[in-house]
């Protein structure tokens, strides 16, 4: 059976950040798991027609490796996709990679002090592990009375159907969130009639979205510290955005620049009263396009804001009791979020899987450890989302945090790392206490923010500045560092 100090569940921008600092740091002796056949995670993963990141492309990338050569100020999916595949190659990660390799079951042995990690290709073991797989790896299909009769053909937005042509089609668009907001102004000139069904309205923004000249590439590329500032620059602006959320009455502002365009791409009165949130901007994602408004208001488009009664073999009934007959239906319903996939397979100390741990409510000490579970850290772990900057800020903060971690088991001499459960409670209390009066929990609206206990498991629930701050240094009078490791099988960075 192989053991390995280190094993990385995922190759997205988190696992592969962690696997670049760990090689930059000397430690060699890990592997990332990766469950298909090539790096990215969710911009491998999510191929669909119009697919593009709504942070700002300088912002959304490593700050060690800026990317001189984006086309435009928000990238499309494929470019983001080449940026990862770069990094993995130029960083010297591919060779760590087990591609074709899902995680099956993680357990803790507490006896030997280690995780037996079982998947696809076999068993293994690993002082230590991170699961680095990320929010958005688990589709989330609404449960519909009669899907499984229908004859016609279904996919979700994050595994895109390639080889189905939609052409002259009548197709059924379930959800309009960030994906379908996206693809649908992408396919609606191509299909014969879509039905958009509507749970809840998003609020949306005019999209700042434009080509990159190549004054601008030559200068990032001959003066790399133009592009520095310009990262710092959009860094601090996506930061102000926080007031809004955080003092709903500041939201106003905006929300009247979001009904301005509304009202100016939907001239149709009863359409735009569909169109109009009822709830305050900023309790669920903000939406950046200039296409959907135009999309929505096509002679072959109808919005649909009834609720599904069920699914027949040809048709979709309405709650009012219309039927309309479709071809295919395509999901774009978002992902599991709070219920984290990859929870029910890491069993900790107690033979618990985190699943049963969490019940619904994932918790974590800043969104990195959990109590009872010894040298498992995450990345993108609960409360460390947010609604205005690039996550990849976050993951950067998070994997010098790990790093410092394992400098502590170096010069501790110690095997295992464990957050103290006092110091959980009294993080996640305060993550409660922040989430007090903003507008995630008092703005109106359901959200995948919150979990199904109606608690805020999702969101770092102010600025990321400060969650920076608090990962700055590894803070181990919270953790307990526990049975000396011998010399032959220290755990830690190599010198």
């Amino acid at each position: 059976m192989t053991h390995h100090r280190i094993v990385i569940v995922g190759t997205g921008f988190s696992g592969l950040g962690m696997a670049i600092r760990l090689r930059q740091e000397g430690e060699d002796d890990f592997v990332l798991l990766e469950r298909a056949g090539d790096v990215g995670g969710t911009w491998r993963d999510n191929t669909y027609p119009g697919c593009r990141c709504d942070v700002p492309s300088h912002l959304y990338s490593f700050s060690f490796a800026p990317n001189p050569s984006w086309s435009s100020t928000f990238s499309p999916q494929p470019e983001i996709l080449d940026y990862l595949r770069d990094c993995a190659d130029r960083y010297g990660v591919m060779p760590h990679i087990r591609f074709h390799t899902d995680l099956r079951v993680a357990d803790w042995d507490e006896d030997s002090q280690l995780w037996r990690i079982e998947t696809s290709q076999g068993e293994l073991t690993a002082d230590m592990l991170i699961a680095a797989q990320g929010p958005l790896s688990g589709p989330s299909y609404p449960d519909l009375p009669g899907l499984e009769r229908f004859e016609g053909k279904t996919f979700h937005s994050a595994r895109w159907d390639h080889e189905h042509d939609l052409e002259g089609e009548r197709v059924a668009v379930i959800g309009t969130g960030a994906s379908a907001i996206q693809f649908v102004p992408e396919i609606q000139p191509k299909v014969a009639r879509m039905h958009v069904f509507q749970r809840t309205a998003p609020w949306v923004m005019p999209h700042r979205n434009r080509p990159l000249r190549g004054w601008e590439r030559a200068l990032y590329r001959l003066f790399p510290p133009a592009q520095l500032a310009m990262r710092a620059a959009i860094y601090w602006a996506r930061e102000s955005f926080v007031l809004q959320f955080r003092r709903p009455r500041l939201g106003k502002l905006v929300q009247n620049v979001a009904l301005r365009h509304l009202n100016t791409q939907v001239e149709d009165p009863a359409l735009r009263e569909k169109l109009r949130p009822s709830y305050a901007l900023g309790c669920k994602r903000i939406l950046p396009t200039d296409a959907w408004y135009p999309a929505l208001v096509k002679p072959n488009v109808e919005l649909v804001t009834d609720g599904i009664r069920e699914v027949r073999p040809r048709s979709i009934v309405s709650a009012d009791g219309s039927e309309r007959e479709v071809d295919t239906i395509v999901f774009g319903t978002g992902f599991h979020v709070s219920e984290i996939p990859i929870a029910t397979r890491i069993r900790g100390r107690d033979g618990r899987s985190l699943s049963e741990t969490w019940d619904g409510s994932p918790s974590a000490y800043k969104g990195s450890a959990v109590a009872g579970y010894p040298n498992l850290f995450f990345l993108v772990g609960p409360n460390t989302g947010n609604g205005h900057t690039s996550i990849v800020f976050i993951i950067e903060s998070q994997i010098h945090y790990v790093l410092g971690a394992l400098r502590a088991l170096r010069r501790s001499g110690a095997r295992t790392v464990e957050v103290r459960p006092e110091a959980q409670t009294a993080y996640n209390a305060e993550i409660d206490h922040m989430t007090e009066g903003t507008v995630w929990v008092s703005g109106g609206c359901k959200s995948w923010y919150i979990d199904r206990n109606g608690h805020n498991s999702i969101l770092w629930p102010t600025f990321t500045w400060p969650f920076r701050q608090r990962l700055r240094e590894f803070d181990e009078a919270a953790y307990a560092l526990g049975a000396a490791a011998t010399e032959e099988e220290p755990l830690a960075l190599a010198a």
